[in-house]
């Protein structure tokens, strides 16, 4: 059973101690809740849930698909399913939430 709560500052310390650039900290049945901060370039492939990303702190660009955006600490991103997305020029504080949810695309 996941946690009821997750403070920042303890989600931070785990993301520390990851050998990725992401660290899990919830599940429940097919949602997940994460903490992820690219070192460097963002290597993510697509993924076969659906998922929100919410920025906790830093700025950059979002591309998903053919669409690149600006986001800063506060915005939230949405990625569908399957589709090439990433971080790109982003700022060496960036960290964001990941929330996948919904069954798995096959």
């Amino acid at each position: 059973m996941s946690p009821i709560k997750v403070a920042l500052s303890d989600a931070i310390a785990a993301l520390d101690r990851a050998p990725d650039d992401f660290t899990t900290l919830m599940t429940d049945g097919d949602a997940r809740l994460l903490l992820f901060a690219p070192k460097g370039e963002d290597r993510q492939a697509p993924h076969t849930q659906d998922e929100f990303y919410i920025v906790i702190s830093g700025s950059g660009m979002f591309r998903r698909g053919d669409e690149i955006v600006d986001f800063a600490a506060g915005d939230v991103l949405f990625v569908p399913a399957g589709i090439e997305h990433g971080f790109e020029s982003h700022s060496d504080d960036f960290k964001t939430w990941v929330i996948f949810y919904g069954a798995k695309a096959s």
